[in-house]
């Protein structure tokens, strides 16, 4: 006798959130023509289905060999009370130290952007008082001590009072490299406050909103043509000898078929480290956007990159081991005549097992220093994590027809990261519990940067939700007591 059989593969389970209500829901994940999806399904608001990747491999990949040994905080902040995401700060169920901090300090902004994941603008005049931005940074020191990358954002915090008070108290303290999130207004205007900002290198660097070579993609995401606006900043940037990565946020059908060109355009930028890739999420002011229409997944940007870039290929965009489900990368060396990929030539093991921030690497010292002593854990050809006896010139010269440069700085890096952020649709809590991308907080909590834009920028609703768990739970109780106590 013949079985019905369902019409997709049954993968797995994991927790998410109903898009309505952010209580907590069973999630099936599900392959289905070559795609993955989330099946979710609420007693009060039904079932919907989410892409999730729209490549089965490539989503395994991630799942099932780019999986690597947690890297702890130096502490837990909050405790486990609610389950995961209701007890960020961070909780001793998270799996993944603070990759990236963000702090926020200001929510003031110089434009009034249709997207805005912080909601800024010129209508939000409040400045982080520097005490408690102060507050801040130690909370970063506190959970990492000796952090790797911290982000100042906003709002535009070029626009801060104190900005650079608030540099000079980042800097003063054991944080690796220091970026600051910005739109380019400030650094296209003023030369001036370029070349101060320059003088704080190394270990800083802008990363500057770049979304299109359009006026009209500007003028959808940012209300404004701002194409003169970013090119007068990175003719400053380059005079100035500063380092950049442009930060591409993109929606689909809109300005996805520009990434080739923009990667390309960076190449041609001295100051420019690299590009980030950084699809809308359904969170804060998103104006025009369906998360179901609008929806760019990893799997698919990986695909466009290869695909409109001369420099990668599909095998040169991996999963970045930390947090595979929403993070990938490629490498690239500039040598004398090309640019060479380098992702291309590693193995899983050597990602997984290695150790330090694949975000970036700039250090105080010379590049060749930093790459013996953390990088080369990661670009390794022996196989062995252990093993300290080579450098990244050692690997150059394995490579076909390449030369290493002279002296390996970090100008002659270039990468190219995507940096997906789950939405209330497409929230997975197993891969949330491997965010590596923190905000800040002046009680000393480093709240994921999906969970905090969904819950905890506005407590309100987590108020809310909290107590509608706690009474669910009390009433478990009730239930539960009785029999044992027969």
């Amino acid at each position: 006798m013949s079985r019905k059989t369902r019409p997709y593969l049954f993968y797995d389970t994991t927790t998410s959130v109903c898009s309505t209500c952010l209580h907590p829901v069973e999630a099936k994940i599900v392959f289905k023509d070559g795609k993955v999806y989330m099946d979710k399904w609420c007693g009060a608001h039904g079932s919907e289905r989410v892409l999730v990747s729209d490549d089965v491999e490539y989503y395994r990949l991630c799942r099932e060999v780019f999986v690597k040994h947690p890297e702890m905080p130096q502490l837990f902040n909050t405790k486990m009370e609610y389950g995961c995401p209701y007890d960020c700060g961070l909780c001793p169920d998270h799996m993944q130290h603070s990759c990236l901090s963000v702090v926020e300090i200001t929510d003031n902004c110089n434009l009034n952007c249709p997207v805005c994941y912080a909601e800024s603008g010129t209508h939000r005049e409040r400045h982080k008082p520097l005490e408690e931005v102060i507050r801040m940074l130690d909370a970063v020191v506190a959970n990492e001590g000796e952090a790797d990358v911290m982000q100042l954002s906003g709002g535009e915090p070029t626009l801060h009072p104190q900005f650079w008070e608030i540099l000079d108290a980042a800097k003063a303290r054991p944080i690796k490299h220091v970026m600051v999130n910005t739109n380019g207004i400030v650094l296209a205007q003023d030369k001036a406050f370029v070349a101060r900002l320059a003088g704080y290198a190394p270990g800083i660097e802008v990363y500057l909103q770049f979304d299109s070579l359009r006026a009209e993609v500007h003028k959808e995401l940012r209300g404004a043509d701002l194409s003169r606006i970013r090119r007068q900043a990175l003719d400053n940037l380059n005079e100035a000898g500063l380092s950049t990565t442009l930060v591409v946020t993109l929606k689909k059908g809109l300005n996805d078929g520009e990434i080739g060109e923009i990667i390309d355009f960076a190449l041609t930028q001295p100051c420019v480290r690299g590009v980030t890739l950084q699809p809308i999420q359904d969170a804060g002011r998103v104006e025009d956007f369906d998360p179901r229409l609008h929806r760019l997944t990893v799997s698919e940007i990986r695909r466009k990159i290869a695909e409109q870039s001369s420099l990668f290929t599909l095998q040169d965009v991996v999963p970045v081991p930390c947090n595979p489900d929403t993070l990938a990368m490629a490498y690239a060396i500039k040598t004398a005549d090309k640019t060479v990929p380098l992702t291309r030539w590693l193995d899983p093991q050597t990602l997984v097992e290695g150790s330090g921030n694949t975000i970036v690497f700039e250090r105080d010292d010379a590049m060749r220093g930093a790459v013996k002593d953390q990088i080369f854990k990661l670009f390794s050809t022996n196989h062995s994590p252990e093993s300290q006896t080579n450098c990244l010139s050692e690997l150059m010269c394995c490579l076909p027809l390449v030369s290493a440069p002279s002296e390996l700085r970090y100008d002659k890096v270039f990468r190219v990261l995507i940096v997906q952020f789950m939405d209330a649709y497409s929230l997975d809590v197993r891969a949330l519990k491997k965010s590596c991308i923190h905000f800040a907080q002046p009680d000393g909590k480093m709240i994921p940067f999906e969970s905090y834009n969904l819950l905890y920028r506005d407590g309100r609703r987590l108020a809310a939700i909290r107590d509608s768990i706690a009474t669910q739970f009390a009433q478990r109780r009730r239930q539960v007591i009785p029999l044992v106590q027969r």
